[in-house]
């Protein structure tokens, strides 16, 4: 449903409202989970034909742009991953590039894709959330699926007792050892956390902004005053449009190097 049948703070809950099915813990945010599926998709149907279309002499447009990303990856890793690791630099690549469309969903008009969603089914008050990483589920998600890595490769470089040891000893020494545990244990907790409150905070108050905006245009242009209000929206979408496509390109790069970084540190048995 557009601004103009339903109130402001009805209007903003309504976009911000997933479209679910299940009850209690077994609710599952459908729109997530299919929008999350079909970019993955996506990026694998991509890969899979510039793959069988590569070509080694004089690369296409695309091709070329697709290697500046992989150049842009592999230096990344170069730069912050200490030693050799073949699955850090597909795991930076997957995450930037899943993520940074997941963030793109949010530039699409925010009654866009809600409206075709509600003309197929037929149900005028089906909720519609397109952008998966304005979901905290998905960022938690993947934060603790880049955890589970940490804590893996901790045990596997360090082994068992030296990973029980980066808690004992780190980082003031055998004399503070219950100070150490406390500090240690946050300094691992704060690492998934980081990750997906970052993402998700930055996302949703993007979304908020983008239908802030889209209220000018829906409830405020009525009559004379859309003459005034109407191109304001205008401006604004692009001012807010143009700024977002580099936040949501800083946030994906965010999380890649961050997930870089602390798998480097899982790596450095020193640490």
């Amino acid at each position: 449903m557009s601004a103009e049948k339903m109130g402001t703070v009805e209007y903003i809950q309504h976009h911000l409202t997933n479209n679910t099915i299940g009850e209690g813990f077994w609710t599952f945010n459908m729109d997530t989970i299919i929008v999350s599926f079909l970019l993955g998709a996506l990026i694998v149907f991509v890969a899979a034909r510039l793959g069988k279309q590569l070509d080694t002499g004089t690369p296409g447009g695309f091709q070329n742009f697709v290697e500046s990303i992989l150049d842009f990856v592999a230096t990344n890793v170069r730069d912050a991953f200490p030693g050799h690791n073949p699955l850090i630099a597909p795991l930076a690549l997957t995450i930037f590039v899943w993520v940074w469309l997941m963030n793109f969903m949010d530039l699409i008009p925010v009654d866009l894709l809600p409206w075709l969603f509600q003309l197929i089914t037929g149900d005028s008050h089906a909720y519609l959330k397109v952008v998966p990483t304005t979901d905290l589920n998905t960022t938690l998600a993947m934060a603790f699926t880049v955890f589970a890595l940490i804590l893996y490769y901790n045990i596997k470089i360090k082994g068992v007792v030296g990973f029980i040891k980066m808690f004992l000893f780190h980082p003031f020494g055998k004399f503070f050892i219950p100070v150490n545990v406390v500090m240690t244990l946050i300094e691992e907790v704060s690492k998934p956390l980081s990750l997906a409150l970052r993402l998700f905070g930055n996302m949703f108050a993007g979304e908020l902004v983008f239908l802030l905006i889209a209220l000018i245009g829906g409830t405020l242009a009525v009559g004379a005053a859309a003459l005034f209000w109407a191109p304001l929206q205008v401006l604004l979408d692009f001012g807010w449009l143009i700024f977002h496509l580099l936040v949501i390109t800083l946030q994906a790069f965010i999380f890649m190097v961050l997930t870089i970084v602390y798998l480097g540190m899982a790596h450095d048995e020193g640490h």
